[in-house]
């Protein structure tokens, strides 16, 4: 009968010191305009880092990179224009 109570009190302690502690509030979400304007920050990073990739490139003929520059903004026009239909 000691031994139930004794773990029963034990138990019981340990389940209100868990219970206890404080948990950290949840991180507040982005709205969609944030998220967005965040998506689009990037995709323009992304878009000059490789733009200057291909215009430095020291082997690439002018042709090479003309063509490499119209794929790369068309490409780029249309995430552009996902990101704006998704507003």
């Amino acid at each position: 009968m000691k031994k139930l109570l004794i773990s029963t009190l034990l138990l019981l302690g340990l389940s209100t010191n868990v219970f206890a502690q404080k948990h950290p509030p949840a991180p507040p979400h982005p709205s969609k305009s944030e998220l967005i304007n965040i998506k689009a920050k990037e995709l323009d990073k992304k878009y000059n880092t490789e733009k200057k990739l291909i215009l430095n490139h020291p082997l690439a003929t002018k042709q090479m990179k003309r063509d490499q520059m119209k794929a790369l903004n068309k490409r780029y026009q249309a995430e552009k224009r996902l990101l704006r239909q998704a507003k």
